[in-house]
């Protein structure tokens, strides 16, 4: 089924500016979310898939910096918009549900106390009694008991206080949804739980989520498409079910190849991936993956591939895919 363009990213880079040297997080990212779907971004530790899910909320902050790009948000550039409008923006049209909702709830405030602020900051008008109502029906949407709305986050499991977390991404019925590692610290009984919650939420409000985490498995349930990033940059995108079936990337490749099946016999092993992340003060030239594929060519090393569309549909930056006067068949020795 089409959708529309709710969030059209282009050319977007975050630098961090260290002691020992810029680190580029995100480097020249381009890629389209769609109303309505849920989005899979999946990566390693450190692949940047953090710092892109709050540069679209241009939530970065020194030493870190937006260093290029534009944002479009249902057709307008929100790297245009002051912090005033802005302010109004977060909360209002996307909200982010965090890793950790213990950090990110204030341990002196109620339950009811965190979501009619919301209400009030950004609708100053409103009273706390309307406030209030509003809060109850979402409350009880999310099955959190109306005896929990005087509770404080401490007195909540971790499943309840991500629960607030939605909450507060949906009281103010945003439109996109950022989910950053949001079941992580979850039971995978308490997860599921999220998961399924998260899901009919789309279906019922029709609110676009990105679902950035390590979980293979919970994006393959999920998603709809899927992103995988790798040092920065996405290096694969597609229909969920054609990169799961057919991944193109070696990266991606190597990533499904080490998810534990229980299709796997006493002879089967898990895929590992050789070498390390690279350092991102002095990234590889070329293709950032090729000191680790197992496929690379001598051009990987020296040209970098453009993220180009395959007869399958999918977006894929490699040049297993892509022809070049300097491609060969020969093989790099790494």
């Amino acid at each position: 089924m089409e959708r529309d363009t709710l969030v059209k990213v282009e050319d977007l880079s975050v630098t961090y500016h260290t002691r020992i040297g810029p680190v580029s997080a995100v480097d020249h990212v381009s890629f389209e979310i769609q109303k309505g779907e849920i989005l899979g971004l999946v990566g390693e530790s450190g692949c940047g898939k953090s710092t892109l899910g709050k540069a679209l909320m241009r939530l970065i902050e020194p030493p870190a910096e937006i260093s290029s790009g534009h944002i479009i948000f249902d057709g307008e550039d929100i790297m245009q918009y002051d912090e005033e409008k802005m302010r109004d923006f977060r909360g209002r049209r996307t909200s982010m549900i965090f890793q950790d909702p213990m950090t990110s709830l204030n341990p002196m405030q109620r339950v009811d106390d965190h979501l009619v602020e919301a209400i009030q900051v950004h609708e100053p008008k409103t009273k706390r009694e309307k406030a209030l109502e509003r809060t109850t029906v979402l409350i009880e949407r999310l099955g959190i008991g109306l005896n929990r709305l005087g509770s404080y986050p401490h007195q909540l499991s971790g499943g309840m206080r991500q629960r607030v977390m939605t909450g507060l991404g949906l009281v103010l019925n945003a439109e996109l949804i950022i989910a950053d590692e949001a079941t992580t610290s979850l039971d995978v009984i308490v997860e599921a739980k999220l998961a399924d919650q998260l899901r009919e939420i789309r279906d019922e409000f029709g609110v676009t989520l990105l679902m950035i985490t390590h979980n293979i498995a919970l994006v393959a349930e999920m998603a709809d498409r899927v992103a995988v990033m790798y040092a920065g940059h996405v290096v694969e995108m597609g229909d969920i079910y054609t990169v799961f079936e057919k991944p193109l990337h070696p990266y991606t490749q190597g990533l499904l190849g080490s998810v534990p099946s229980i299709e796997l016999n006493d002879r089967d092993e898990l895929f590992k991936m050789p070498g390390e992340p690279p350092n991102l003060t002095h990234p590889p030239t070329g293709c950032r993956f090729h000191p680790r594929c197992q496929h690379a060519m001598p051009i990987c090393s020296r040209l970098e591939p453009d993220l180009l569309k395959t007869s399958s549909g999918s977006l894929v930056h490699c040049w297993l895919y892509q022809d070049h006067p300097e491609k060969t068949e020969k093989t790099l020795k790494v």
